[in-house]
């Protein structure tokens, strides 16, 4: 079963604010005309455990006309089938860094107003956090920001090239915290090889998470992969630094006696390496 199903209560936009009733979609009639697609690469890769699960909740009357308006300008579904040409993408020769996983998209919004030298490639699969995400883009004049939907694992593999990104930044994922889920954590060493691929030598990867089991495999399993040193001269956890800001999930977290880790690995000088199957 596809992790992109719609269900009745992810696809219909939240009641109009001036109480009028909504258009109920047709069976097949696309949620979003001209929008994210619900299953971008379809059923022409392989089926594999993933990382990610969708978090279901309504789109609002502001995010639904942000899909609308601005997802052709901005932004793109993962389908596997092209290779991204990143400076046509963004409009201009920029540094690119991937997120993975953005959730509302208050914190990527911040870092790509206080770095506007720096294209940030968004990627989640939560559509009111894409909506929201484009909302504030436009809002703060953001033009080095773009949203992409679906599946990271096929976009680095299928359609990004080698030594393209100068940055990867995975903050908060899902730990997975029962251990016979542990499998579908993203930080595996299978997923950094494939990352390592895409990653230039000496761009920052960029972890963080309030899991703190999640965070002592994640720096175990960073510092094993000859393509990354740490960044900490003592090779443990990192202070968080000032471009990555304060999120309200992290805030909440922090309230209930949480301990957030940062973890910052760079890419090494890397010899030849095949591109993996992951």
């Amino acid at each position: 079963m596809s992790d992109f199903l719609d269900s009745t209560e992810e696809t219909r936009p939240a009641p109009a604010e001036d109480g009028s009733p909504r258009h109920h979609r047709a069976q097949g009639e696309p949620r979003f005309p001209g929008g994210p697609q619900p299953d971008p690469a379809g059923s022409h890769f392989e089926r594999r455990i993933r990382s990610f699960q969708p978090r279901r909740s309504r789109v609002t009357t502001g995010q639904a006309d942000a899909l609308e308006r601005l997802w052709p300008k901005w932004g793109l579904d993962i389908d596997g089938r092209r290779t991204l040409d990143l400076a046509e993408l963004f409009g201009a020769d920029l540094p690119v860094v991937l997120e993975i996983g953005f959730g509302m998209g208050e914190a990527t919004a911040q870092m790509a107003a206080d770095d506007r030298g720096t294209g940030i490639l968004a990627v989640d699969v939560h559509t009111p956090g894409q909506g929201n995400l484009l909302n504030l883009a436009e809002r703060n004049g953001l033009t080095n920001v773009r949203v992409a939907n679906g599946d990271a694992i096929i976009l680095l593999r299928e359609m990004l090239p080698p030594d393209s990104l100068n940055g990867l930044r995975v903050y908060f994922p899902d730990p997975w915290p029962k251990k016979r889920h542990h499998k579908r954590r993203l930080i595996q060493p299978e997923f950094l090889d494939l990352a390592a691929t895409r990653l230039a030598p000496g761009a920052l990867v960029h972890c963080a998470t309030d899991w703190e089991p999640y965070a002592e495999q994640m720096l175990d399993v960073l510092s094993a992969h000859p393509a990354f040193e740490n960044t900490v001269a003592d090779g443990g956890f990192a202070p968080r630094p000032e471009f990555r800001p304060l999120t309200r999930f992290e805030g909440q977290g922090l309230d209930k006696g949480h301990v957030v880790n940062d973890l910052l690995f760079r890419r090494v000088q890397h010899r030849d390496q095949h591109t993996p199957g992951v």
